[in-house]
């Protein structure tokens, strides 16, 4: 006869107590490698930028000298400046995402293929996206001879510090206004027809439509799209190295390739400074992350 457990065993408990920590053992590899790799790495950067080390010898234990010395750095208040350009300028991919989605979102012949013309940017790489605007912005390139071709002069935008940024940023816009794109068409397919029919025998049309019935509806794909362009415009990278390396003289930097250059490049090996201006990235990264956090859980709370 098989013994029942008694209400103080550990299969007594178990039974309890099943649904509630099933869902958590279940989240426990995620959780346990998110902490491993993600969370711990972070603290362990922190506590770098407190030293003074080149990555192979001793650390030197120096406090907050490196946020300190960051204050003073004109290239890093150039990395900074650099970075807010980049927000300003990637956001211009959220109306034109939208603007293209509208445009496209139509059922006449030929739509499909014009579809994928602008979607073909989205599924290069950023590494030939650059080489390609590298080409366009040079001396010899597409730019400068329709520049001469409408009798204006010619200018070498990756060699100008004033126009440099501008230009890498216009080359990072090519792909992630494909991405708005993208996700506005996907929420024009899923409008509720009956709202938009309503509209129509109310005499709404154009531009009281689009502002009143349809952009309503698209609140979930213009908050995916800022969240995404504006997390990619604080980590900006590859185009950055692909097209100018960081130059001319420094002018087109910004924090994450500056962080790169103090502590990986031969310019640096400067692993606590480097660290310290991840940590600056960061603070400015969670601040927007837990905005973005807040948000979500209002929109749970008002839909419940």
């Amino acid at each position: 006869m098989i013994s029942q457990p008694t209400p103080h065993s550990p299969e007594s408990w178990w039974l309890r107590h099943q649904r509630e920590l099933a869902p958590w053992l279940f989240l426990a590899p995620a959780v346990a490698m998110f902490v491993v790799y993600v969370i711990a790495p972070i603290f362990q950067s922190m506590r770098i930028s407190l030293y003074d080390w080149d990555g192979l010898g001793a650390m030197k234990f120096i406090g907050i000298q490196n946020y300190i010395e960051l204050g003073s750095d004109p290239d890093f208040k150039t990395a900074l400046k650099n970075n807010v350009i980049w927000l300003v300028g990637f956001l211009l991919a959220v109306p034109a995402g939208l603007f293209l989605a509208l445009l496209l979102n139509q059922t006449v012949f030929g739509i499909r293929a014009i579809k994928s013309m602008f979607f073909f940017p989205f599924v290069i790489s950023q590494g030939v996206i650059g080489l390609v605007f590298t080409w366009f912005y040079s001396p010899k390139g597409l730019l400068v001879a329709l520049m001469h071709l409408v009798g204006l002069p010619g200018v070498a935008i990756l060699s100008d510090e004033k126009l440099v940024t501008y230009g890498i940023v216009a080359a990072g816009l090519y792909p992630q206004i494909a991405y708005c794109m993208i996700l506005y068409l996907t929420g024009l397919n899923n409008l509720r027809p009956d709202l938009i029919e309503a509209a129509r025998l109310e005499g709404a049309k154009g531009w009281p439509m689009l502002w009143r019935v349809v952009l309503p509806q698209l609140r979930p794909a213009t908050f995916i799209a800022v969240v995404v362009t504006i997390i990619g415009a604080l980590r900006s990278f590859d185009m950055i190295s692909i097209m100018t390396s960081g130059g001319p003289y420094g002018s087109s930097r910004v924090l994450a390739y500056y962080m790169y250059e103090q502590a990986l490049s031969e310019y640096g090996y400067r692993m606590g400074y480097g660290t310290a201006i991840a940590t600056v990235l960061f603070a400015i990264m969670l601040v927007y992350i837990i905005f973005v956090l807040y948000r979500i859980y209002r929109q749970e709370q008002d839909t419940d």
